[in-house]
């Protein structure tokens, strides 16, 4: 089973915009059982945060789904830091994490995570994740 990390700007997405690819892969892969999420409590922490802010409470936020999705998520243990020099270091969790369990991160800022700071970690889009999903 593939083991997936979506960024935090995947899952507002999802809880946005229904029917969008990241809603295809929160409601049609993770929240099926088809793909495995993984977490962490710094992970899980920053999606609870993010989707409780006060401009997305017209969405309809924070979606019903979301406690499940971290339910059923592969919660492993604080990664620790990222030690190579990223952009945004509130970015590092989520290469660390990656890194840990053999993931792949999906995010929609593609631009966040440049190629010279990921060490290996599969960095894909939403619509490119999909598209693999979608041919196996």
């Amino acid at each position: 089973m593939r083991l997936v990390l979506l960024d935090t700007n995947v899952i507002v997405s999802a809880g946005i915009k229904p029917g969008s690819v990241p809603a295809r892969i929160v409601m049609d892969w993770v929240l099926e059982g088809q793909v495995q999420i993984v977490t962490c409590p710094s992970i899980t922490s920053e999606y609870r945060e993010v989707l409780r802010r006060n401009k997305f409470r017209r969405h309809g936020f924070p979606p019903q789904w979301l406690e499940f999705l971290m339910d059923i998520s592969l919660s492993l243990p604080e990664p620790g830091l990222w030690p190579h020099p990223i952009p945004d270091p509130k970015d590092g969790p989520f290469l660390a994490l990656a890194n840990l369990a053999g993931a792949w991160l999906v995010s929609g800022n593609l631009k966040h995570f440049p190629e010279s700071c990921r060490r290996g970690v599969v960095l894909v889009s939403p619509a490119e994740f999909l598209a693999q999903l979608e041919t196996k």
